[in-house]
C-alpha cells in the first residue's frame, strides 16, 4: 500500500468515527434534562417538514393539555374500576395519548414555542381545572374530584361517560386542525385521533349500553 493511499484510508476512518459520534450525541440524552431521543426525533421532523402554521401551534399546545387529562382519568382506573374491559380501555388510552404528548411536544421545540406545562407549573402532578371554553370536552375540577372518589361499577359508568364527552372534544379539536393546519404531521395525528377516538367512543357506547 502507497503512503497516499495509507492517508486516503486514514482520512475516511477518521471522517467515519466523526459522524458516528456526532450522531451518538444528537440521539443521547443525560440526567440533566436534555431532549430524550423521542423529542428529540420529532424535532428533527418537524424541522425537516416546515410549513407550520398558527393553527398547528394551537391544535398542539391544546391537544398536549387535553391528552393529559385524559392519561390522568385512564391512570385512575387501575385502582378505581371494577371491569376489566375499562381497565384494558384505560391501558390503552394511556399507551396512545401519552406518546402523542411526547411527539407533539417535539414539534412545539422544533417552532421555538413554549410547551405547556400542567396547571399546577411542573411536568407532574397535574392540577385537575384544565378546563376551558376553547378546549372542547375538559373535565372540571368538580368532575375529577367525583372521579377520584368514585369506585366500583359507580366509577366504570362515570369514566365511560365522562370519556366519550372528552373524547368528542378531541374529535372537534382535530377536525379543526385537519381544516385549518398547514403541517403535514400534525394534521396526519389529528386524522389518527378522529379514527382512533371515534373507534373507542363507540366501544364505550356500547359498554354504557347505548348501542
Amino acid at each position: 500500500m502507497t503512503a497516499q493511499r495509507r492517508f486516503v484510508r486514514r482520512t475516511v476512518l477518521a471522517v467515519t468515527a466523526s459522524v458516528a459520534a456526532l450522531t451518538l450525541a444528537a440521539c443521547g440524552s443525560d440526567g440533566d434534562g436534555k431532549a430524550s431521543s423521542g423529542t428529540a426525533s420529532a424535532s428533527a421532523t418537524a424541522t425537516a417538514t416546515g410549513g407550520h402554521n398558527a393553527a398547528d401551534v394551537s391544535f398542539s399546545k391544546d391537544m398536549i393539555q387535553h391528552h393529559r387529562q385524559a392519561v390522568e382519568m385512564a391512570g385512575l382506573a387501575a385502582g378505581h374500576a371494577s371491569s376489566a374491559q375499562v381497565k384494558s380501555l384505560a391501558t390503552k388510552i394511556e399507551g396512545a395519548q401519552a406518546p402523542e404528548i411526547r411527539t407533539m411536544s417535539g414539534w412545539l421545540t422544533s417552532w421555538g414555542e413554549q410547551v405547556p406545562q400542567d396547571m399546577s407549573g411542573t411536568d407532574s402532578g397535574m392540577d385537575h381545572d384544565m378546563s376551558s371554553s376553547a378546549t372542547p370536552g375538559m373535565m372540571s375540577d368538580a368532575d375529577m374530584g367525583k372521579l377520584e372518589k368514585a369506585s366500583g361499577a359507580d366509577f366504570d359508568t362515570m369514566f365511560l361517560t365522562m370519556m366519550v364527552e372528552h373524547h368528542e372534544g378531541a374529535i372537534d379539536m382535530a377536525k379543526t386542525e385537519k381544516a385549518d393546519g398547514s403541517y403535514a404531521p400534525a394534521t396526519e395525528l389529528a386524522a389518527d385521533v378522529i379514527t382512533a377516538q371515534s373507534a373507542e367512543i363507540e366501544q364505550m357506547d356500547k359498554m354504557l349500553g347505548k348501542s
